[in-house]
Formats: C-alpha cells, structure tokens, sequence
C-alpha cells in the first residue's frame, strides 16, 4: 500500500513510515507568513522569554548590553532556522525523516532522540511557570490558603505540585488535537500577547512617572564596578546561552515549515516573527522591572510575581494571559518537535500523538524548579549544555544539505530501509563521528559548570570552548563530516519535485 506526496511520488509504508511523518499534501500547505510570525509571538512572549535580561543584568550587564545581547543571540540563530527550514518547506518533511540524509535511516534517531530529550526537560520548565501562575492566583484568591512547607525531597509543597499538575493535565487537549489545534491558538492569542504588552509599558511608565532609574544604571564591568574588565568572559557565554534558547528550534524547525504555503512565507514569516520581538520583550521586561523600583521599592523580574501585586480584575487578568503565554510557547516549541521524534523512534507504534504523551509523561519527571533554582545554574548550565549537543547536529545537516546535496533529496528514499539513505545498516558513520567530534570538546566545560566543585581541576582550554559551546561545536562537527563525506562515495543529488 502507498501514499501519495504532493509531487505524487510513492512512498512504501514500510518500518520507517507513518501518516505523520509522511510528506505534507497541498492541502495540508496551509500556513502563510502571518501564521509563522503569529507562531513566533505566540512563543516569544513567554516567561523565560522575559526573565532573559534579568539573568545578564544579574550577571552584570547593564540594561541596554543585556537587550543588545538578546536581539544579537537571536539574529544569529535565525539564520539556521531559516536554513534548516528550506527543507522543510521544500519537501514537505519534518525534522526526523530531514536527519536521516546525513545520520542514515537508523542513525537519525539519535539527533532525534537528543532533540526529544531536550524538549522534555522545556516542557517540564515552561509547565511550572504556568502552574505558578496558577499557584499564584489561587492563593490570592484563597487568602494565601496554598501555602506551606515543602515536602520532602520535592523541595516545593503540596499547592505548587497540585498547580503543577494541573496544568500539565489542561494541555493535554491540545497534545490530543494535534498541530492544527495548536496553530489556531498561536494565531488567536498573537494580537492578545502584543496588547498586554502595550499595556504593561503604559502601566510602567504611568505609575513609575518615567523609566526609572534602571535603564541609566551601568554594568559591572566599567572600571570601579563589581566585576571590570570581565565584559567578555561574560558575554560570549551568554551569546551562547541566547542561541541556546532557540537551539531546539533551529533543529526541528521543519516540523511547522511543512506545512508552508510557500518559501517566502516562512522566510518572511520567522524573520518577522523571532529576533525583533525577542529584542522588544527584553526592552518591556528591562522598562517594567525598572519602574517596579520606583513603584515597590524593589526590582521584580518575576512576572508571575509582579501580577500578584496588581488589585481587582488586573490580577485575573494579568494572570490568565500568563497562563495562555506560557501554554502556547510551550505546545508550539516544546511538545510538536519531540512528539515527531519520539514517534520516529518507532513508526510503527508511536504515533504524533503517542509521542506527544511521551513528551508530557517526562516531563513530570524533569523537577525543573530544580534547574530554576539560580541564572547561573539556568543560562550557563542548562542553555549553553544543552547548544552543546544541538550545535553539533545542526552543522552536520547543514554540510549535508547545503554542501553535498545542494538541496536535493529524494523523499521516498528517506523512508526506505535499505534505500540511499540507509548507508551502514542504517548507520552514517561520518555523522556519529562528527557528532562526537562536536560534542566531545565541550564535556569538560560542561561538567566543570555543573560541577564547579567536582571538576575544579578542568583545564582553561575546555573552559573557553565551552564559553562559545553551540559555535565550536558547529564548526566542529561541520568540518568533520564534509571531511569525512568528500572520501567517502559523493551522496547522489536525486531530488523529488516539490514546492519550492
């Protein structure tokens, strides 16, 4: 039995084949730019999102140097994604079959899997910031009736957990309905995200009579601050940690891209829609933090917290569209790319939305109030960890689809078990080889960041590769494997006729 692609083309249903990972069908083309760009603000306006800047004002930046590191981390980690999404808008393909050019039909399970893994870990993040909103709002509305101690080895209580799980159960409709469900909640909640944030500027600058003292306040690193001459050691990591954040993103990127009406409307779309309001949402949260000074005497950057101190309706309302920001960030980013990997895991029995369960039951295990606990152990630690293994695999599919392929692959031999992209066994060994290659560097660095007392003892060279974790290992990794895949066979350039 087979099914057809958009350019008619057969596709055998075999092991490596189900009807979600199967080529997008014309009617299925769908998104326009705005649906992109809406994408894009439905997941920027989040609150990690904002908590950005505080985190390097924390680390000494000044305002304007931590808004300016945001917009730049952003600008460079859209070029991958648009890169990385050509194919997907070409062939109709989400990231999982894409990989199997460059890892082989068995091996692209593993960048598949490390994608899914990271992505578990967000959705666990982002579903704790939406329980403690929820959290949150109850104990205003209960007379702070939720609070208590915490339980034991959990180290949160019995109101946060509940809220936690709350809002891991409210997202499963959408996990159930698919990425059509979750497309129509990016599109309806963009205009509201955009409003709100007006209005939180117009509320900063109203009570605050002005931008308050922040904006002016300089970094740390002039001379006579906390930490001069130390700019650089600070910026490069946290560059890093800002291409970081989107890493995840810049792989599977593909999984939204197939369903592109055209090339254009994902290029215009993504570029609209991802570093300029990155930048804006660091300038709100830095102008709304500095008015909070003025206003209560203190710097919250906690937004959850800072709605808390709203009165009457402003409460319920600053509150719910926190929930709704958090909820669309974390279906779009964090639930559709590890849904499609998990169920190329195994075609046969995971399904999307199989996969998309899988996605949510890790997270319960994550504990990501743990990886929260401090903006060092979250910006250098967990986003720069983890660009250590994404950047690898990111360079590896672009050598292969830019620099051998020249953008051609045949589609139904992605899904051929002992087809063109089958290689050893299924195994690209240039690929696993230069994966290692691009991750190996970066371990010392990462260990000593994880473990500053276990690892004292790791050399200065490791420690300034992993500053710049997501570049080398991408420069890496690509190095290697065009190396490796120029003695070897050149892959044949057979290209299945699709939308361009």
């Amino acid at each position: 039995m087979t099914v057809r692609t958009d350019a008619d083309t057969a596709v055998h249903q075999g092991a490596l084949y189900n009807a979600d990972l199967a080529p997008t069908t014309p009617a299925q083309r769908s998104w326009t730019w705005y649906h992109f760009a809406a994408l894009w603000v439905g997941m920027v306006m989040c609150i990690p999102s904002y908590t950005l800047a505080a985190g390097l004002i924390d680390q000494g930046m000044s305002p304007w140097q931590a808004v300016t590191t945001v917009l730049l981390g952003n600008a460079i980690v859209l070029v991958p994604m648009l890169l990385i999404g050509h194919a997907g808008a070409r062939y109709g393909i989400p990231y999982a079959v894409l990989v199997r050019s460059s890892f082989g039909t068995q091996g692209a399970k593993l960048p598949a899997l490390l994608r899914a893994i990271v992505a578990c870990g967000w959705y666990g993040i982002q579903t704790w910031f939406g329980g403690l909103a929820m959290y949150t709002l109850l104990n205003i509305l209960t007379g702070n009736a939720l609070h208590a101690d915490p339980l034991p080895v959990l180290g949160i209580n019995a109101g946060q957990l509940g809220c936690f799980l709350a809002f891991w159960a409210l997202q499963l409709y959408f996990v159930l309905h698919g990425t059509e469900s979750i497309r129509w909640l990016e599109t309806f909640s963009a205009p509201i995200k955009i409003v709100m944030c007006l209005f939180l500027v117009g509320w900063a600058l109203r009570n605050a009579g002005g931008f308050g003292t922040m904006m002016s306040q300089p970094s740390q690193f002039v001379e006579g601050g906390a930490k001069a001459g130390q700019f650089w050691a600070v910026f490069w990591p946290s560059l890093t940690a800002m291409v970081g954040f989107w890493a995840t993103l810049a792989l599977n990127i593909p999984d939204f891209t197939r369903f592109a009406r055209s090339q254009k409307d994902q290029l215009i779309g993504q570029s609209i829609g991802l570093p300029l309001p990155m930048g804006l949402l660091a300038l709100m949260s830095v102008i709304v933090t500095s008015a909070t000074v003025v206003i209560y005497g203190k710097a919250i950057w906690d937004p959850v917290d800072l709605s808390s101190r709203f009165t009457g309706i402003g409460v319920g309302l600053a509150l719910l569209v926190l929930t709704l920001d958090t909820m669309c960030c974390n279906l779009a980013a964090n639930l559709v790319g590890p849904a499609y990997d998990f169920a190329s895991l195994s075609p046969r029995r995971i399904s999307y939305r199989t996969g998309g369960l899988i996605t949510a039951g890790v997270a319960l295990l994550a504990m990501p109030w743990k990886i929260l606990e401090s903006t060092q152990g979250y910006i250098f630690t967990w986003l720069v960890g983890y660009s250590a293994l994404l950047g690898p695999v990111a360079g590896i599919m672009l050598v292969d689809y830019y620099l051998l392929r020249r953008m051609q692959l045949d589609t139904r031999q992605l899904f051929e078990e002992q087809g063109e992209y089958a290689y050893r066994r299924g195994w690209n060994p240039a690929a696993i080889i230069a994966l290692a290659a691009g991750v190996l560097p970066n371990l010392p660095g990462f260990l000593h960041a994880a473990f500053p007392t276990a690892f004292a003892g790791v050399p200065t060279f490791f420690k300034v590769i992993y500053t710049y974790a997501w570049f080398a290992g991408l420069a890496i990794s690509a190095v290697v494997y065009a190396g490796m895949m120029k003695l070897a066979r050149p892959p044949s350039r057979v290209m299945s006729p699709a939308a361009g």
